[in-house]
C-alpha cells in the first residue's frame, strides 16, 4: 500500500526541522556580568560644621564612614574626599585629583563615573567623567538635589579648580583654612548637576560666601563632597 503523501511531507518537514536544530542550536544563556563596585559617591550628609570638616584626615574618615554604612564591599575599601589644602606650615600643598586612587570608579548603582585621573578632569578631551545630577549619586544610590530640587543642594565643597589642584596664590582662602575653620576664609565649590549660573564645573564653579553652614546653605549646597575609593 501506497504511503499517503501527507503523511511523507510531514515526516521529511519533521526530520528537517530537527536537522536544523543540531545545525543551529540555541544560544547558550550567558551568565549575568557581577555589578561593579561603588568607588565614588556624594557625600549623604556634611560633617555638619560648615566646612570644618577636622582637615583632610576628619574629611576621609567621614567618607570611610558613610561607605561602611553602604555595605560590607564599600566599607573594606579605603576611601579618600575629593578635596584640595593649600601649602602649610611644613606641609606642601595638596591636590585633589593626587589623592583619589587611580580609576576606573563606580557610582552605587554601578554604572561608570570615570577612567581614570585624566578622564575625570578632562585632561585630553574634556566632559570624559559622567558627574551629573543623574549619575552623581550618594552612597545610598540615591540622587542629590540640584538646581530645582527644593532644597537646593548642588554646591560641593572642592578647594580646587577645575584640574583638581589647590587653587595658587590664595593661601587657604579657597579651602577654609584647609578644611577647619568654619568662620573665615570661603572654600572653592563645584555643581554635581553641570547646571546653574555662567560655570557649571562640576568641582570649580564659584566661591562660597563664607565657611559656614549657613552661608554654605544659601547659595545652593549643605557642606557636602565627593568620595572616592583609592583601593
Amino acid at each position: 500500500m501506497k504511503t499517503p503523501l501527507r503523511v511523507m511531507v510531514g515526516v521529511s518537514f519533521c526530520c528537517a526541522s530537527a536537522a536544523a536544530a543540531q545545525a543551529n542550536p540555541a544560544p547558550t544563556p550567558q551568565p549575568q556580568q557581577p555589578q561593579q563596585p561603588m568607588g565614588f559617591f556624594i557625600t549623604s550628609v556634611g560633617k555638619g560644621d560648615g566646612a570644618n570638616l577636622g582637615g583632610l584626615a576628619g574629611a576621609d574618615a567621614h567618607c570611610q564612614e558613610l561607605a561602611r554604612t553602604a555595605g560590607a564591599a564599600a566599607a573594606a575599601r579605603t576611601w579618600h574626599a575629593y578635596l584640595s589644602a593649600a601649602a602649610a606650615p611644613n606641609q606642601p600643598p595638596v591636590n585633589a585629583r593626587d589623592r583619589i586612587g587611580s580609576g576606573p570608579w563606580y557610582n552605587a548603582k554601578g554604572a561608570l563615573i570615570a577612567w581614570n585621573v585624566a578622564d575625570l578632569h578632562g585632561d585630553v578631551q574634556r566632559d570624559r567623567n559622567s558627574i551629573n545630577k543623574e549619575f552623581a549619586l550618594n552612597e545610598k544610590g540615591l540622587p542629590v538635589n540640584g538646581r530645582g530640587d527644593t532644597p537646593n543642594q548642588h554646591d560641593i565643597l572642592t578647594g580646587s579648580d577645575s584640574h583638581g589642584r589647590v587653587l595658587l596664590g590664595t593661601a587657604a582662602n579657597t579651602t577654609c583654612n584647609n578644611w577647619t575653620s568654619n568662620a573665615t576664609g570661603s572654600a572653592m565649590l563645584g555643581h554635581h548637576d553641570r547646571s546653574g549660573g555662567g560655570n557649571s564645573s562640576w568641582n570649580a564653579a564659584h566661591m562660597s560666601r563664607s565657611c559656614s553652614q549657613s552661608d554654605l546653605v544659601a547659595t545652593g549646597g549643605a557642606g557636602l563632597f565627593y568620595c572616592f575609593a583609592i583601593s
